[in-house]
């Protein structure tokens, strides 16, 4: 079966979650959150789809050949309860990527059976002590007894006492130095009684029903061969396979600003105001099709980078950074925005809206889970002057391949992802296409598209000019404020660029040809860089919100794809 078949297969499965006597809706899910617990009746909806296939490669019996369509089939999941997108799912998928980059045949086999079995696999790498700075890492897997000991705390791990097995960030060479960490997987069947204990639960204010629990090794032994790839190359291995779980996860909570836009437009559309309904407010629908420009935004976006994670893989270093940086905040302020249409129904945790509340605490985590936002600037900010100086003005432009959905794609390169860009952009170099590819004298929108590539572009040519001297000083955690702000506004090109060329390749699709996403979403996104509240042209906005109302009536999702939801009317 197809991605798109088993994108419906998933749909339907899971149901129309608005229906409140589904065992699998969203009055199932909040009454889960209540108690704090994971959605069981959606886990076993998900075992019996067999969601751990789609994160398996198909050389060991799984289903990941593309990645831009498992961000789509996530998408269906995190709509619905994020708990479970993270807790049955995603887990498991940020530990696997590790050891299909770096592990033996025989680890990845391991992996692979227990995951097609409905196992879990957890990443236990963070300790508090160190947050972010995993160079610091103080647990130990050290040679001793015929084996490896290990010793030492992780903390707010998912899944860490569910999970059968782990992939852990270890340091097993006590010298200081790049080469002093490695990965190690632990298989929790067959350790020593007492050689682990687990630490309590660490509550959060959202992904309440995600166990994120601590784990305490004693002098646990495990096998001598349980490092995964080449010793001491740990550090290196988590920041390229950071590059696939940096932008796979916040193109996968799109889902969650979907829902929380199709709330927000059912209930202005039932709440009766003024005589009429508030979505006769021109305030309130201005707020609802921006957060649609927003989305498509993001949606495009994390597409792009996941195609380029295939095509373009010695680049991705800067374009997940720059993909986490830019979806995290501009779904955060959307889902802010939208909860200001709701109003006091914001708040409420039960009831036709109370899945809103949920999803706008369950959504926190994409701007700091995994990697924070500034950990994403701070590997984008050291690269600026390379890119300066290789790139922003001699780079040619990406494969088309990148910006179509019906682009065939070559498997997921795992070896070749590189921990630093090595001052390659092929992604901002579209934009010059982009004016080529339209003329001054063309129609109105025609004439729109290009002022607006002509504003990127121009904001590209100013950080040509100042990053390319960029001092050390400024490339390092230390910078001033204004050098983290030219990664900020790097990212900021780099997602116009992308719906740029996404919407030049398509031309041929009756939605993403028309340029009214376009404007809305480019319009949107020049307004943050200029510091101001943008308005969008009213005939851009009618367009937008008269397609908005289509989707949510025949139960469309408002991504690029406009794929059937399970729900709406038929």
């Amino acid at each position: 079966m197809n991605a798109r078949g088993r994108m419906e297969k998933l749909e339907q499965s899971l149901g129309d979650p608005a229906d409140p006597g589904s065992p699998l809706g969203f009055a199932a899910i909040l009454a889960a959150d209540e108690r704090a617990e994971m959605f069981a009746e959606g886990e076993r909806a998900l075992d019996a789809y067999g969601l751990n296939a789609e994160f398996v490669p198909p050389e060991y019996g799984g289903r990941l050949t593309r990645l831009d369509d498992l961000a789509e089939i996530m998408q269906s999941v995190y709509r619905r309860d994020p708990c479970l997108g993270l807790g049955y799912g995603t887990s498991s998928f940020i530990a696997a990527v590790n050891v299909w980059t770096s592990a033996d045949d025989e680890h990845r086999r391991t992996v692979a059976g227990l995951l097609l079995g409905n196992r879990r696999v957890a990443s236990a790498y963070h300790e508090l002590a160190h947050g972010n700075d995993m160079g610091r890492t103080e647990f130990e897997a050290m040679p001793g007894r015929g084996g490896l000991v290990l010793n030492g705390r992780k903390e707010v791990v998912t899944n860490i006492q569910r999970a059968d097995a782990l992939v852990m960030f270890a340091r097993t060479d006590r010298r200081q130095g790049s080469r002093s960490h490695s990965q190690i997987l632990v298989e929790k069947e067959g350790l020593a009684e007492g050689g682990l204990r687990y630490l309590p639960r660490f509550p959060s204010v959202g992904m309440r029903g995600v166990q994120l629990g601590g784990v305490e090794f004693r002098d646990c032994l495990i096998p001598g061969d349980s490092v995964l790839g080449t010793a001491g190359h740990g550090l290196e291995v988590a920041m390229r396979s950071f590059q696939i779980t940096r932008t796979l996860l916040p193109a996968m909570m799109v889902g969650i600003l979907d829902t929380g836009l199709r709330t927000a437009v059912g209930h202005a559309l039932s709440r009766r105001l003024y005589g009429g309904v508030a979505a006769d407010l021109p305030e309130v629908r201005s707020t609802l099709v921006g957060a649609f420009a927003d989305l498509l935004a993001c949606d495009c976006f994390g597409l792009v980078c996941a195609r380029a994670l295939h095509l373009l893989p010695r680049q991705t270093s800067v374009l997940a950074a720059a993909a986490k940086y830019a979806m995290s905040g501009v779904m955060s302020e959307a889902m802010h925005r939208l909860s200001i249409v709701l109003g006091a129904q914001s708040y409420l945790r039960e009831g036709e809206n109370g899945i809103f509340q949920k999803l706008m605490r369950d959504l926190l985590p994409v701007g700091f889970g995994h990697a924070a936002r500034a950990a994403c600037q701070m590997t984008i900010l050291p690269q600026l002057p390379m890119l300066a100086r290789r790139s922003w003005s001699t780079a040619d432009p990406a494969p088309a391949g990148l910006f179509r959905q019906d682009a065939d794609l070559p498997p997921v390169p795992f070896a070749q992802l590189s921990v630093t860009a090595g001052g390659q952009d092929s992604l901002s170099a579209g934009l010059a296409g982009v004016l080529e590819a339209t003329s001054a004298g063309a129609d109105r929108d025609e004439r729109r598209v290009r002022d607006l590539a002509g504003r990127f572009l121009a904001e590209l040519r100013e950080l040509t000019e100042t990053c390319a001297d960029l001092p050390p000083g400024e490339r390092t955690f230390a910078a001033g404020s204004d050098a983290y702000d030219l990664a900020s506004r790097y990212t900021a090109v780099l997602m116009a660029a992308a719906c740029l060329e996404t919407w030049r390749h398509n031309r041929d699709d009756p939605f993403l040809g028309n340029p009214a996403w376009l404007i809305a979403a480019l319009g949107r996104h020049a307004g943050r860089l200029d510091g101001r509240t943008p308005e969008l042209p009213e005939d851009v906005e009618k367009t937008l919100y008269a397609e908005l109302l289509d989707r949510h009536e025949k139960g469309v999702s408002f991504g690029l794809s406009s794929r059937r939801f399970a729900g709406g009317s038929r």
